[in-house]
Parts: structure tokens; C-alpha cells; sequence
């Protein structure tokens, strides 16, 4: 059973004491190949060495709205620089969150709007994260349409799922499927469709329910992989094979085939 992890930040600090361990025990679940999404400019130098010198990372330059107060008027321009030096899979992790009050909506807005401006002018897809605000980036993606990507930690509604589709975007389901308490997101689990799913940990954040209250890894998407199996009625190496090539295919990775 071959895995891909579509969601981790394996470069924080969080992992800097362990990190190889942490992706031994990942490789013996399974899982070859992760994607680290970007989350500041002055992380993405870090980042990108780390994939290059590992085999199986995959990265995406961005800047997260929860970092919005950090970002600044000129990592827009960096972003572009970036992106025609390196080879990211993705625009990544963008977005808003309007969860938190504390951030400035205005400036969220901004920083994504010109972020899909530059997805589109580099041709590459986005890693999305949406707290409170599906309705706010599904009228920004008419407005620029992007090439697909990935909502990641997805919990809204079958009706707008059916509508980032539309727009070529597939669904990260991880941690917490393996909660029963979870109904709504296990709901969604069993009725999208299974070309739209992909598998994510967020490690270090979102742990499984058999690790709750510890650091999340890698290693754990075989419990996600399993609960899904579960809901579906599926084998678990069915839906790794069909969620690994979800992924290849929405991110366009070159995998390793062994």
C-alpha cells in the first residue's frame, strides 16, 4: 500500500529534533511521498532545501492568512521570483480564515487575491485553506480561475464541494475522520466522489484519534486511510491507490515508481 501525504509541514520547528525518524516511520507505512506547502517567505529558502536534498517532498510557495500580520507588500513580488527560479507543485497554503477575528480581513483578502493573480500567471494550482469563508473564495475563484488544487481540511457543505469541483479542486480528508464525533465531515467522506479525495495529516497539527493530544505525523495517515476505508466499504489499498493518483494528478508530481 503506497501513500501520499497531501498536506504536512514536515519543515517546522516541531520536527527539527526528529525529523528522519519521523520519516522512517512514515516510509515503513507506507507513505512515499509528502507535500509541504509554504506558509511564510522567510520559511521558504528552509523548505525548499529540505525537499530538494529529500527524496519524496514536494513543496508549495505561499503565504497563510495566519500569518497575515507578518506578511509583507513586497513577498508578493518574492513570490513571483520564486516561482520562475523553482519548481513548486502548487501555490500554497493561501487562503482565508475568518475564524479568527483578530486577523485583518481586508489585508486576507489582498494577499489572496493577488496570490491567485500570480497562480494563474505561473499556471500552477492552489492549496487552499478555508476557516468561515467557502462562500468569499468560491466568488474570488470565478474571478480568477485558477488551475484547480486543493481545499485542504475541508468541511463545508456537498453544495459548495460540488462548486470548488467545478473549479477542478479536490478535498483533504485526514485526523479527523477517525473521530466518531466528526458526523458532518464523515458524511461528506462517504458522499463525494472518490475521484474528488485526497488524504492529508497537517502534521504536526489535526492528530488521529489514536495519538489525540500528541505531535500528528505522517505516519498516521494509514489510520486516516483506514477510517475511510470504513466509510466507503472499501479495501484501505483501494483507496491509497485511487488518493495517491488523486493527488499526482491534481498537483501534476513526478512520483517515484519503485
Amino acid at each position: 500500500m503506497k501513500l501520499i501525504d497531501s498536506h504536512c509541514h514536515l519543515d517546522f520547528e516541531q520536527f527539527s529534533q526528529d525529523r528522519e525518524q519521523v520519516l522512517q516511520a512514515a516510509h515503513q507505512q507506507g507513505v512515499t511521498d509528502m507535500v509541504l506547502p509554504g506558509v511564510q517567505s522567510n520559511r521558504w529558502d528552509s523548505l525548499i532545501n529540505l525537499c530538494q536534498a529529500t527524496a519524496g517532498l514536494h513543496y508549495g510557495l505561499g503565504l497563510h492568512p495566519l500569518f497575515i500580520d507578518q506578511h509583507q507588500r513586497q513577498d508578493i513580488e518574492l513570490l513571483r521570483t520564486y516561482l520562475a527560479q523553482y519548481t513548486p507543485c502548487a501555490v500554497g497554503e493561501i487562503g482565508l480564515d475568518f475564524y479568527d477575528r483578530n486577523l485583518s480581513i481586508d489585508k486576507q483578502i489582498a494577499v489572496f487575491e493577488a496570490q491567485l493573480a500570480v497562480a494563474l500567471e505561473f499556471d500552477l494550482p492552489v492549496i487552499l485553506h478555508v476557516r468561515k469563508a467557502h462562500e468569499d473564495i468560491l466568488n474570488l475563484l470565478r474571478k480568477y480561475p485558477v488551475q484547480g488544487g486543493i481545499v485542504h481540511a475541508f468541511n463545508g457543505s456537498l453544495n459548495q464541494a460540488q462548486r470548488y469541483q467545478a473549479h477542478g479542486f479536490k478535498f483533504g480528508f485526514g485526523g479527523m475522520l477517525t473521530y466518531p464525533r466528526s458526523r458532518r465531515l464523515r458524511e461528506l467522506a462517504q458522499q463525494l466522489p472518490l475521484e474528488t479525495i485526497v488524504l492529508e495529516t497537517d502534521s504536526p497539527d489535526m492528530t488521529v484519534q489514536q495519538h489525540k493530544g500528541t505531535r500528528n505525523s505522517p505516519a498516521y495517515l494509514s489510520y486516516c486511510v483506514q477510517a475511510l476505508a470504513e466509510l466507503r466499504q472499501m479495501s484501505a489499498s483501494q483507496l491509497a491507490a485511487i488518493t495517491r493518483q488523486n493527488t499526482i494528478d491534481v498537483l501534476r508530481l513526478t512520483v517515484r515508481t519503485e
